[in-house]
């Protein structure tokens, strides 16, 4: 199987089955709570987080790169009465107008994107002043021997991951890309010692 293959083919399926558990799905209900009107979506990729859209969402603008990422999104998409529309592939680079959505959201997609300093600066130019970005991302620990461990298997996790960085610090690049981080939790997910390395989270909200 070649690499393309994999990339394109393989590793959308693999992330909606490994990220739509309910354990994780108990933390996209609060990460969506209290997004409004238009929504910008990072990393839209297979729609998990479709049925925890709130009442005040009126449309989502989704940005996703995997052609098959939106087609196992389109049952969901089916399912809901937000309108979502398809309009960019990358995140770094969205064709879209200053200040034209309510609220941005991304979850579990700032740990690929090559550069999520650029992806940030695109949500905060297309967010409205007093519009809020949500969060859910997984990155690195705070001890250092499970920080070792991260930058030990980072080269694998990004060559059989699509990119996918352990290492990342979550908060610090929201707030260098322009934001204010107001509410912020981060914990291990649930799981067994030694996903450690995978499993240190960030759930947060900036303005």
């Amino acid at each position: 199987m070649s690499l393309r293959v994999w990339d394109e083919r393989v590793l959308p399926r693999l992330a909606d089955m490994s990220l739509r558990g309910r354990e994780i799905g108990e933390l996209r209900e609060p990460t969506c709570a209290g997004l409004v009107g238009r929504v910008l979506e990072l990393g839209f990729g297979s729609g998990l987080n479709v049925r925890w859209y709130p009442p005040a969402v009126t449309s989502v603008t989704a940005i996703e790169p995997s052609d098959a990422g939106w087609s196992i999104s389109a049952r969901r998409r089916a399912r809901t009465r937000v309108p979502i529309e398809r309009a960019g592939l990358d995140g770094q680079r969205v064709d879209l107008p200053d200040d034209s959505h309510d609220s941005a959201l991304v979850t579990f997609s700032l740990c690929t994107i090559p550069d999520p300093l650029l992806a940030l600066r695109e949500a905060r130019r297309v967010v409205r002043d007093g519009g809020r970005l949500h969060v859910l991302e997984h990155g690195v620990a705070p001890e250092e021997s499970v920080r070792r461990w991260q930058r030990r298997l980072e080269p694998l996790q990004r060559a059989v991951a699509g990119g996918c960085h352990l290492t990342r610090d979550i908060p610090a690049l929201v707030e260098g890309a322009g934001w204010r981080v107001q509410e912020l939790e981060q914990a291990y997910l649930p799981g067994p010692g030694i996903a450690r390395p995978w499993t240190y989270g960030y759930r947060l909200v900036a303005g």
